[in-house]
């Protein structure tokens, strides 16, 4: 997609707010057309030994009653600025957010969170810089082309002179463009390296203390910003030397144009009022010669802003970022507007179209039985991964899916969730192909899932674990009592209100996981996934989960990535994974008769929970 086609698009998404816009602007940029023919008359109107046609004080109050209607027009021209300004800005976070989270979770963007909030923040903005800049240029040329017809009407010459810096102001523009993109785009990408260095300084503060390294921390991130200040001051002085141009080659032709009105005036080809007309326009003229010089910086920098949002695609088509949607600004009673796919259904429906009907959430299948065939993934950087799995989960199973460490267990429970994308095999529900992405269908209720590593959030226990819920006490009680929490409970200052810190920092291991199991449990799924969620917990209160589970987990279906004794003993049946093969499966009972793997990995465990 090209940059004028990108602008475009945005300009269809709220047209009306655009046109409103652009009507009140160039009203704004044609009001001056009107004092500037009033004070050429009344220059024009002083005539020796006679009385002037126009009093000054009348003059005086026009000239002030369109400096409050102008003044009017600018504050209605804000408004109008800002609303399509925020919309198109809006439009293209929430199309990009929603591309991001449409993504498998390993794969979700290609750079660093921190890196990501440049994206998001920098290239989104330089978009809506340049998009409301266009309107001030259509405005700025209406009063050109006005004030070019009035001023050739009086000399063409001088009027010549007036707009041929605008020739000098393009030439300078097109010469500088692949400079000036090249420089805006090294600083972006500079700004990037810095936020995400920030991001991974905050998010491993631990690490690089334990290890003792500050200063090659602090070093690395001298060095980084060291590279931004060379990459910015690059930028910014391109900049501003094409904003010289523009300035002082318009300084050039004013000029010119005084030395040629004052010969004019002498030889009495020029009046007062022209000469008055002439300066007063100029200072519009300027202002339009170099803000048209301005856009043209920003159109070019915003063909910058693009690609780099385009990057943030991984290979999706750039009308991604266009495609008009609602925003759900609007809301009423309790319902907000929900976002149109590209295929004019609505978001529920496209969510339940995994098994080939239009069932939405709220009407999903009850799991009798859940079949993965053949199911495989492979890291391209590796080439590891998991090949050819064949799993089997009836209603109310409890499967343990085990192995040695980077055997694929946590890769094969990511892979049928979507969150990474399966290079090959088909996922049945109920004897039915998941169509469509894994990622949409498999979400509450129909699965919920909790993560090798939890991830918490600097709020209240109460949200981390709702995480948008409805918050309904008595599932929450019955989630927090399976999930072992209310020992935990007792010993916090405010219960549930408890702000729990950046990643969950005040918490123990142990808590944080629990945390995440009751986050999980209190969606009330069909298909519970737990990834190793029980490894920072001492053995007693392993026994006490697992045990609620068993007891309050009802016929819900569990899948759980473990090498824990307690986890195994308790299993319908056991899968042990051997570099991203099923090498065995079956009961605890058989395993430990038929499968040396699992002998070592049962009396392996068993002999750390005796050492602990």
């Amino acid at each position: 997609m090209s940059t004028f086609t990108y602008m475009m698009r945005l300009i269809g998404y709220r047209k009306s707010w655009y046109i409103a816009n652009a009507v009140l602007w160039t009203i704004i940029y044609l009001m001056p057309i009107f004092p500037g023919l009033l004070t050429k008359a009344f220059f024009d109107s002083l005539v020796p030994d006679q009385p002037a046609e126009f009093g000054v004080g009348l003059i005086v109050m026009l000239l002030i009653a369109a400096a409050l209607a102008r003044s009017v027009f600018i504050w209605f021209g804000f408004i109008t600025d800002v609303q399509f300004r925020f919309r198109i800005g809006m439009l293209i976070r929430r199309n990009l957010l929603e591309h991001v989270l449409k993504e498998p979770g390993a794969k979700a963007i290609p750079c660093s969170p921190g890196e990501g909030i440049s994206y998001f923040r920098d290239d989104v903005d330089q978009t809506e810089e340049a998009v409301s800049w266009s309107v001030d240029v259509f405005g700025m040329t209406c009063f050109a082309a006005v004030s070019c017809y009035i001023l050739i009407g009086i000399d063409a010459g001088m009027t010549l002179l007036v707009f041929l810096p605008l020739v000098l102001v393009v030439i300078a523009a097109q010469l500088a463009t692949a400079r000036l993109q090249k420089y805006r785009e090294a600083s972006r990408e500079a700004t990037s390296k810095v936020t995400g260095a920030i991001s991974e300084m905050f998010g491993n503060v631990q690490a690089i203390q334990v290890a003792g390294a500050e200063g090659r921390v602090v070093d690395r991130f001298r060095g980084l910003g060291e590279n931004r200040r060379r990459t910015m001051l690059k930028d910014k002085l391109m900049t501003e030397m094409l904003d010289s141009i523009f300035s002082n080659t318009v300084n050039i032709g004013t000029g010119l144009i005084l030395l040629l009105a004052g010969q004019k005036m002498r030889g009495g080809e020029f009046t007062v009022g022209d000469f008055a007309l002439f300066v007063y326009y100029l200072t519009f003229v300027t202002q339009f010669i170099s803000n048209f010089g301005k856009f043209l910086t920003y159109f070019k920098q915003m063909g910058v802003a693009l690609r780099r949002l385009t990057f943030m695609l991984q290979g999706a088509p750039t009308s991604v970022l266009t495609a008009h949607r609602a925003l759900g600004l609007e809301r009423k009673g309790a319902v907000i507007d929900h976002a149109v796919s590209p295929g004019g259904e609505s978001s529920s429906s496209v969510v339940g179209s995994g098994l080939g009907g239009s069932a939405g959430v709220s009407s999903f299948e009850q799991l009798e039985l859940l079949e993965a065939t053949g199911l495989t993934y492979r890291y391209p950087e590796t080439g590891r991964g998991i090949e050819d799995i064949m799993l089997r989960l009836p209603r109310g199973s409890f499967t343990v899916v085990t192995g040695p460490i980077g055997s694929g267990k946590t890769t094969l429970a990511r892979v049928l969730l979507g969150l990474l994308p399966k290079d090959g095999g088909i996922v049945q529900w109920n004897g039915r192909m998941v169509k469509g992405e894994l990622g949409d269908f498999f979400i509450p209720p129909r699965s919920a899932y909790t993560a090798q590593v939890p991830r918490l959030y600097s709020d209240s226990l109460r949200e981390n674990i709702l995480l948008g819920q409805p918050d309904d006490e008595v599932k929450l009680d019955r989630a927090l009592r399976t999930a072992v929490m209310e020992d935990d409970l007792a010993k916090f200052p405010d219960g549930l209100e408890t702000t729990i810190g950046p990643r969950g920092v005040k918490l123990s291991g142990g808590q944080a996981q629990r945390t995440a199991a009751a986050r999980m449990l209190v969606r009330e799924s069909e298909l519970f996934v737990f990834d190793d969620l029980s490894s920072a917990l001492d053995v007693e209160t392993e026994e006490k989960l697992w045990d609620r589970l068993f007891g309050e987990r009802g016929d819900a279906t569990c899948l759980v990535i473990s090498h824990r004794k307690a986890a195994l003993a308790r299993a319908d049946h056991i899968i042990v994974l051997q570099d991203g093969k099923i090498e065995a499966e079956g009961t605890a009972e058989a395993l430990l008769e038929s499968s040396d793997s699992f002998r070592k990995l049962w009396h392996g465990d068993l002999e750390q929970s005796e050492t602990q």
